[in-house]
């Protein structure tokens, strides 16, 4: 979707469309129509708010075409009822969706909690078991809280003071991932 950092080039498309009509504008009368459409006064005040957004972008760069977005990561898991006991229940995480190709062939699935979201996945080829995620959180203590509240037979996680990055609660799934938690030092 286009914003008014395109004026430029919608007065081109405008000019070239009148074009073809036989309805001959010049470039400046575009570039006035534009500035109108934006909600602006005229082409001048419409070029300051263009120069303005361009200044408050990095080195005065115009937004890139890639954009990246958070990762997902995938973990091995080899038991479904296990998982969804561990990643729904104890950590409590919700189940976004299923998937398998049939019936009788293993099973993708995503969950997620609070913005964290992770792919759990019964194909060979999909993760190694054993990987670690680390994630950035507010409320370690809370949620250490929480689990051990559950009364989880298998963890009873405890929070690590001088982890990298900061107060770590790491917690082992039973397919020997493990999920670091990490809360920055005040």
């Amino acid at each position: 979707m286009r914003d008014f950092r395109d004026a430029k080039l919608m007065a081109k498309s405008l000019r070239a469309a009148m074009d073809a009509r036989q309805v001959p504008l010049s470039h400046s009368e575009t570039l006035e129509i534009v500035a109108r459409q934006f909600g602006y006064d005229d082409w001048n005040v419409l070029a300051a708010k263009i120069g303005e957004a361009a200044s408050e972008s990095p080195a005065g760069k115009r937004e890139e075409a890639v954009r990246l977005k958070p990762g997902i990561p995938i973990l091995r898991i080899f038991d479904e009822a296990k998982a969804k006991e561990f990643y729904l229940g104890f950590l409590g995480f919700a189940l976004e969706w299923e998937h398998r190709f049939a019936p009788d062939l293993p099973l993708y699935m995503q969950v997620s909690r609070s913005g964290l979201t992770l792919h759990l996945s019964e194909h060979h080829g999909d993760a190694s078991p054993g990987s670690t995620v680390f994630v950035w959180m507010e409320g370690v203590d809370a949620y250490r809280t929480e689990l051990i509240g559950r009364h989880y037979s298998y963890s009873r996680p405890g929070i690590h003071e001088d982890g990298p990055g900061g107060r770590t609660l790491e917690v082992p799934d039973p397919f020997g991932n493990r999920i670091r938690f990490c809360e920055k030092h005040s």
